[in-house]
């Protein structure tokens, strides 16, 4: 089904992982797909030649939204190439554990701006770009905003605020025809959950025996519901956090 047909989304952080599963997903969909990077350019290039390969459209743009410079050319070059914009995923973010006695400047810092402070800036360049029948906003959160786990009082921290500004800016941007949502992730198996050891770990087994469905998600799932989520299916659905997780909570 093309529910996007027509439409141009950017994709922030989609070299991989989620980020990757939520391009590949709204471009079988139908949509332009604006594939962000930060540093794995080889990474965006395979999932653009993935999307080109089924038939679909994309293109590869580095840039880091942390940094208000990088974001500018990463609107600028989505506008040239395809000439507008309808869609925001952000989707770019990081996840550092640390018991509290480990709690630094730089952890908190890191996490924080490019959590919360990127998603705050690349939204605000979005809404420049929209166009006059408005937009899409999705910002990937994740369960831990409502359910924190022990050592991640940061990162967990940086989920909760991104609902919160979910909350906010949805109010904010509805008379404007702008949309903004939440999707919360569960736990993923993930390039990133394989190198830090969790998919190999206890807290694997503990999430699935807390997880009604009884497993752990994969990038497809949570790609399947940013389709729903960016398409007119969800026109309704304004301010809400849609938890993709299995049932666990």
């Amino acid at each position: 089904m093309n529910q996007l047909t027509g439409k141009v989304a950017i994709v922030t952080g989609a070299s991989k992982g989620i980020g990757a599963g939520i391009a590949k997903h709204l471009a079988a969909a139908g949509a332009s797909v604006v594939v962000n990077y930060a540093s794995s350019k080889q990474g965006a290039e395979k999932v653009v030649s993935e999307i080109t390969a089924a038939g679909g459209k994309a293109i590869a743009v580095q840039g880091d939204v942390s940094k208000q410079s990088d974001i500018n050319r990463l609107f600028e070059e989505s506008k040239s190439a395809f000439g507008k914009l309808d869609i925001l995923v952000n989707n770019a973010g990081i996840y550092q554990f640390s018991p509290l006695e480990g709690i630094t400047d730089e952890h908190f810092h890191a996490q924080f701006n490019l959590n919360v402070l990127g998603l705050l800036l690349t939204s605000q360049k979005a809404v420049e770009y929209f166009g006059e029948n408005g937009g899409n906003i999705i910002n990937v959160s994740s369960v831990v905003a409502f359910s924190p786990m022990p050592g991640a009082s940061v990162y967990s921290a940086t989920k909760a605020a991104v609902d919160a500004i979910t909350q906010s800016l949805s109010q904010e941007l509805g008379p404007k025809g702008i949309r903004v949502n939440s999707l919360n992730p569960g736990m993923v198996e993930t390039e990133g959950t394989h190198a830090t050891g969790i998919i190999e770990s206890d807290l694997k087994e503990a999430i699935i025996a807390r997880t009604p469905l009884g497993r752990i998600g994969q990038p497809d799932d949570i790609g399947k519901a940013a389709v729903f989520l960016a398409s007119d299916a969800s026109g309704w659905v304004n301010g809400q956090v849609l938890a993709a997780a299995g049932g666990w909570r």
